[in-house]
This record gives structure tokens, C-alpha cells and sequence, in this order.
């Protein structure tokens, strides 16, 4: 009997108990009595019981044993339902909730804490959590079972199941010690040389192909996944290096960054999403700042490397 009960009903109830009268409540409520009394009606047949003694007059209605305890519910659902309000309102302002993002290693030190720290600062009781990997593969298999909301990746990637969006064309440049003061490098000149690079990735795997297209066979003497270990070593004259240029600290003065020719064509950064899946509006704000951030990202030019 109760499955038919109304909210409607149950504040009409709350109101009349309340005023100590169907017109009073009536207007607390902005219903004409007549409503409020129908609402009281509808609630009594679905209760299977009156709720009121309605003693007539100037008197107040009072609860009937019944309607005390269908009141002590109403309150309770009233409450809830006002608590889902205030919660379906905060995560519409992205104010609460959780946020879960992938990342990888530069874009991890480029662009990432910038992105969180201004979503942060707008929205104090959010939590953001983030997730770093090297292989797009990884992390579009967390977007595709929903354990990332969103993720930066590398490239348009090619699934039925992910949108992405394009943030940032970023060149891969070549890193040589700070002695070696070329602002353009031909490839060919990388053949035979001492490289430094990164275990097999997705652009490492970009690197290489391009190299064996110009008939250069890369030479690697170290491998490692750390960004700022490729340039380390570079820095030592252990061996050149190609890197997006987002991988790059352009404040080292130990390095040279130069133009390759003919280049290793850039890689295209973008934010993936579960195509057809409703983000929180915190995820939609992300992909806002962060569309922002990379705009304002620092360009490679070739004529920079002569003044590094």
C-alpha cells in the first residue's frame, strides 16, 4: 500500500501536522486547501487509514496513532530526499565527488598539476586521483571499464569505444651536450652515433621507425623511461637523444636542443573519453583547463636551439 505514497503527500503531511490546520498548510506550501486536502486523501487510501481526526471548527487536526508513525517516515524520507538535493546539486557544481584521470610521464610534469591545481582551487572538495602509464593500451582499457574518467593519450586513438580530443601538436627534437651548438641536425648524422632512449613505447616505437626510414640503425648504450634521466645522460656526453619536446627541461643549460631534418612527425597529444558515457561536470571542467593549459604550452622553434 505504501509503494503508491507520493512525496507530495507525504510534505502536505508534514505541513498539516505542523500548522494544526489544512488551510495554513495550504499556504506554507503555495496550494490552494483543496489540493492539500486531496493529498491528505490520496495518503489515507494508500495508508488504508485516516491520518487526522479532523474535530471541526477552530480546532486543531490532530495525528491519529497511524499518522504518527507515517509521519515519523515522512520526515525521515523528506530528509533524504532533501539530502539527495543538496548531493545531486554539489556534484553538478562539481563541488564533491571523485576524479579519476590518466596521465603520462611529461604531460605528468607539463600539464597535469596545472590542470589539478586549478580544478582544485575551484572545487576544494573534490578528489581528483590520477594514474600514470606509458602505453595508451593501458590506459584506454581503464577508460573502457570506467576506471578512468578521462586520460591524456597519445594520438587519435582508434576504438569505437573512445572519443578523444586534440590538446597539442608536440615536435620531437633532438638533444645533444650543451658543446654541440646545431640549431637543425640531419638525421643521417645520428647514424653510428651513441644514442640514449627509452625502452619500448609507443614513441620510442615512432623514433625508430623513423630513423630506419632515413637508413639510420639507432645504437642505444641506455635505455630508461625517465625523461629527465634520457637528458642526464645526454648532459654527460654519454650519447644523443630524440624526445617530444614536451619531455624536455628547456632550462638546462647543459643541453643543446636542435631541429632534426627531415623530423620524426610529431606526436599529437590528446584527452580520451568513453564515447557515449555522461562525464561528472568535474570531468568536463578537466578537459576544459586542460584544453587551456596546452594552449599556452611553449612552442619548439628551430631558431630557439641556436640561443640554448
Amino acid at each position: 500500500m505504501l509503494q503508491d505514497v507520493e512525496i507530495r503527500q507525504l510534505r502536505a503531511l508534514q505541513a498539516v501536522a505542523t500548522e494544526g490546520s489544512f488551510g495554513r498548510a495550504a499556504e506554507r506550501l503555495g496550494f490552494t486547501q483543496s489540493a492539500i486536502s486531496q493529498q491528505i486523501a490520496g495518503l489515507e487510501r494508500a495508508v488504508g487509514d485516516r491520518v487526522f481526526d479532523r474535530p471541526g471548527g477552530p480546532r486543531r487536526v490532530e495525528l491519529t496513532p497511524i499518522g504518527a508513525v507515517v509521519l515519523a517516515y515522512a520526515e525521515a524520507v523528506v530528509e533524504r530526499m532533501r539530502a539527495a538535493e543538496d548531493g545531486l546539486r554539489s556534484l553538478r557544481a562539481g563541488e564533491v565527488g571523485r576524479l579519476m584521470v590518466g596521465s603520462f610521464q611529461s604531460v605528468s610534469v607539463q600539464v597535469l598539476p596545472r590542470v589539478v591545481g586549478s580544478l582544485r582551487s575551484e572545487r576544494p572538495g573534490l578528489s581528483v586521483r590520477c594514474i600514470e602509464s606509458e602505453e595508451n593500451e593501458e590506459l584506454v582499457a581503464k577508460l573502457l571499464t570506467d576506471e578512468l574518467d578521462v586520460s591524456f593519450l597519445v594520438g587519435h586513438w582508434d576504438h569505437e569505444g573512445v572519443e578523444t580530443i586534440e590538446l597539442a601538436v608536440d615536435p620531437f627534437v633532438l638533444l645533444s651536450p650543451a658543446s654541440e651548438r646545431h640549431p637543425v641536425v640531419p638525421l643521417a648524422m645520428l647514424s653510428g652515433a651513441p644514442l640514449i632512449g627509452q625502452s619500448p613505447c609507443f614513441c620510442q616505437t615512432l623514433i625508430d621507425d623513423r630513423l630506419r626510414e632515413e637508413g639510420v640503425e639507432p645504437d642505444y648504450v641506455f635505455r630508461t623511461n625517465d625523461n629527465a634521466a634520457v637528458q642526464a645522460m645526454v648532459r654527460t656526453g654519454m650519447g644523443r637523444a630524440i624526445l617530444p619536446f614536451l619531455a624536455v627541461d628547456t632550462n638546462d643549460p647543459g643541453v643543446t636542443v636542435s631541429a632534426l631534418d627531415p623530423d620524426v612527425p610529431p606526436r599529437v597529444i590528446t584527452i580520451g573519453r568513453r564515447r557515449g558515457r555522461t562525464l561528472v561536470p568535474a570531468a568536463e571542467r578537466f578537459v576544459e583547463l586542460a584544453r587551456s593549459v596546452c594552449a599556452d604550452l611553449p612552442r619548439f622553434e628551430p631558431w630557439v636551439a641556436a640561443a640554448v
